[in-house]
């Protein structure tokens, strides 16, 4: 066992999450070193050099394991987990059954969540959203005010930033999605503004 509840608690979202000590010297963390705040031991992987740092918090039945870090003030919560060597930080939420693995890193007040996947070197940052059965891997770099849901990929050096917002209008099922370059992403951008604009529905 590499932590420890202290006695120090908190209340978040109607939950009492407790403070960590580490136990023992693991990875970058120190014995005796506080961590961040779970709602109980199985949020944390008790072998590996994971680790939640700070205010942090991690509840439901999310998992941090493997090599993750999860620092700043992040959440991680529902079925979420965050695996590998990911790091997710800043005031980031990952939430739902989304999944955050490999070399990716979470940061800003970017959000993933639902069945959305971000791994390999993926970044997304700022406040980017991934959602839905979105994948992000690769080189990609998802940011600023970005929107990705939906049966979309976004992979290779793919670049989908500043006020892009991969979604549609109505109700219209369309194919998978995938997007490998920037010029892939602006060329979708500029077809689903047309037809959102066709369509007379304001966003």
């Amino acid at each position: 066992m590499k932590f420890e509840f202290t006695k120090e608690t908190k209340q978040a979202a109607g939950i009492t999450l407790h403070r960590i000590k580490a136990l023992e010297n693991k990875g970058n963390v120190s014995k005796g070193d506080l961590g961040g705040w779970l709602e109980k031991e199985a949020n944390l992987d008790k072998d590996g050099d994971a680790w939640v740092y700070g205010d942090v918090l991690v509840y439901g039945d999310a998992w941090v394991f493997g090599n993750a870090r999860v620092s700043g003030d992040a959440w991680v919560s529902g079925d979420a987990r965050v695996f590998g060597d990911a790091w997710v930080s800043g005031d980031a939420r990952v939430y739902g059954d989304a999944r955050v693995f490999g070399d990716a890193r979470v940061s800003g007040d970017a959000w993933v969540y639902g069945d959305a996947w971000v791994f390999g070197n993926a970044r997304v940052s700022g406040d980017a959203w991934v959602s839905g059965d979105a994948w992000v891997y690769g080189d990609a770099r998802v940011s600023g005010d970005a929107w990705v849901y939906g049966d979309v990929l976004v992979y290779g050096d793919a670049r989908v930033s500043g006020r892009f917002d991969l979604t549609c209008s109505i109700d219209f099922e369309l194919p998978r999605i995938e997007i490998k370059t920037t010029a892939d992403a602006k060329h979708l951008q500029k077809f689903l503004q047309n037809f959102n604009r066709k369509e007379g529905v304001k966003k």
